[in-house]
């Protein structure tokens, strides 16, 4: 992902990211001049420009001509997260909960969607959690298992080898790259494969046969785990 994509996740068009790194380059520019050298129309950019100040990623400042100053990046990001921030305490109270539908089933789709999930699993998991997949993804996810280990919950790990981590029960098997399972709480589970960024597609449920199916194949997986250890 390059500068201009990640720039967009704050609230930016391609048009005003690429403005705003084009500022960063130069630190001060007109409208005429940011037109000039980026070969975007005249209306345009003012248009871009001024969105730009709006966002907060950018200042007007008045010399013989208005010319505009980027924001730092780091103060334009950690207003932009702030400001998110706020607004999900505010969310959080002024919506009501969603209701409970532990009967159903959903099918997530997308490289990004499906690690988002993942993420906010391993995040919000109160007392255990089963993980069982590549040693590769592990390592992506290590540093959210690492805080779970440092709030006392339990953290068991099916992967390949060679992989650590205090404070975690881990167990060596032969781990499918692609393939992920993961039970939260014994109420969650999310299972499936991410392919590549296009063809990635997961199992969410909290029905509880279905989480009982899962533990039992974990459990068992586990199992053939300890025993072909013990014939080495």
């Amino acid at each position: 992902m390059d500068n201009i994509e990640l720039l967009m996740n704050f609230g930016l068009t391609r048009q005003e990211a690429s403005i705003y790194v084009l500022l960063v380059l130069e630190g001060s520019l007109s409208g005429y001049e940011v037109s000039k050298r980026s070969g975007i129309s005249r209306s345009n950019a003012y248009n871009a420009l001024a969105c730009l100040v709006e966002k907060g990623a950018a200042y007007k400042t008045y010399e013989q001509a208005a010319r505009y100053v980027p924001v730092p990046v780091k103060e334009f990001t950690a207003n932009k997260i702030r400001m998110l921030q706020e607004a999900a305490q505010q969310l959080e109270i002024t919506l009501p909960n969603q209701r409970d539908e532990t009967a159903n089933y959903m099918t997530i789709t997308g490289k990004r969607q499906i690690e988002d999930k993942l993420k906010n699993l391993i995040l919000e998991t109160k007392e255990r959690i089963y993980l069982s997949f590549s040693r590769e993804r592990m390592v992506q996810y290590q540093p959210f298992m690492e805080e779970l280990v440092s709030r006392k919950i339990k953290v068991v790990i099916i992967t390949d080898p060679p992989f650590e981590l205090e404070g975690a029960t881990v167990y060596f098997g032969d781990k499918k790259t692609k393939q992920i399972r993961v039970i939260s709480d014994s109420r969650y589970v999310l299972t499936g494969a991410i392919q590549d960024d296009y063809n990635a597609t997961c199992l969410y449920s909290s029905n509880n046969n279905l989480v009982e199916v899962f533990k039992e194949a974990l459990s068992n997986e586990i199992k053939l785990i300890q025993i072909k250890e013990g014939l080495e």
